[in-house]
């Protein structure tokens, strides 16, 4: 039974990222599609590490319910955490389900972040599908099964990279990413990217090895800068030096953009 179209990514990328920008005292709009891994709460999900594990009833005699002792110290600091970026309010979230709600929303949210000049960083980590079927393509009832075979016809997604770049939010920040399943691709794929869209930097990671190895690969005078990012630590993500990093590369940006200004 087909009830929807779907890619794999669970949005952990754009989760885990947004948890190291706050870190670093950015403030951050977390633009996501609804029911996608969230800042914070992606440690505990229904698959692994479920919620109710870490959680008993209280045995004093009150009706209630406390965190296990051994979970008190995995728990703590990552409450803390969104407490303290809830509290601050430097964490919003939009939610989107299809293509076309986060294209506009996307639109509306840079051209909000015009005003924040070179200060503004918009990190495109969502796993966008190439192809959907248009609003004026979908069945208004429920399609038969008894009509036979069906077939679809998806259109492509609008490229709308370029036009963000130049006219949403000409002087933002602007980072994309770029998942193969053939290592040579990643390369000459983000380098034409960088050419075609003139943004500032591509970050490629191979799927097989997306978790602890990613390439940046820097807009330069003199063609792309690659820069390896690799992870040996099991116990360290990589998406934490992966925003230390963007961290530096947006103060040169900002620094960049005062000296011209």
């Amino acid at each position: 039974m087909v009830r929807f179209l779907d890619n794999f990514s669970a949005g952990t990328r754009g989760a885990a990222s947004a948890e190291y920008f706050l870190a670093a005292g950015y403030a951050v709009l977390f633009l996501s599609r609804q029911h996608s891994q969230f800042p914070f709460t992606r440690c505990y999900s229904h698959t692994t590490n479920p919620f109710f594990d870490v959680l008993e009833e209280t045995t004093n005699g009150d009706k209630g319910i406390c965190v296990k002792a051994d979970e008190v110290n995995r728990l703590l600091p990552i409450l803390h955490a969104y407490q303290e970026a809830k509290n601050s309010e430097r964490l919003l979230t939009v939610p989107f389900v299809t293509v076309v709600e986060y294209l506009f929303l996307l639109r509306n949210i840079s051209l909000a972040l015009v005003p924040l000049k070179a200060h503004a960083l918009i990190y495109l980590a969502a796993a966008v599908s190439d192809f959907f079927l248009p609003l004026d393509k979908l069945s208004e009832h429920k399609i038969q099964s008894r009509d036979g075979a069906l077939s679809l016809e998806l259109e492509q997604v609008p490229k709308v990279l370029h036009t963000l770049v130049h006219d949403w939010a000409p002087n933002a920040y602007v980072v994309t990413f770029k998942l193969e399943t053939d290592e040579t691709l990643i390369l000459p794929k983000a380098e034409r990217s960088l050419q075609n869209n003139g943004h500032q930097l591509v970050i490629g990671n191979l799927l097989q090895k997306r978790k602890h190895e990613v390439v940046f690969v820097e807009r330069a005078d003199s063609g792309a800068k690659h820069t390896l990012l690799r992870v040996t630590d099991d116990g360290r993500e990589i998406e934490q030096d992966i925003v230390a990093r963007l961290a530096q590369l947006q103060d040169a940006w900002i620094a960049h953009h005062a000296a011209t200004e």
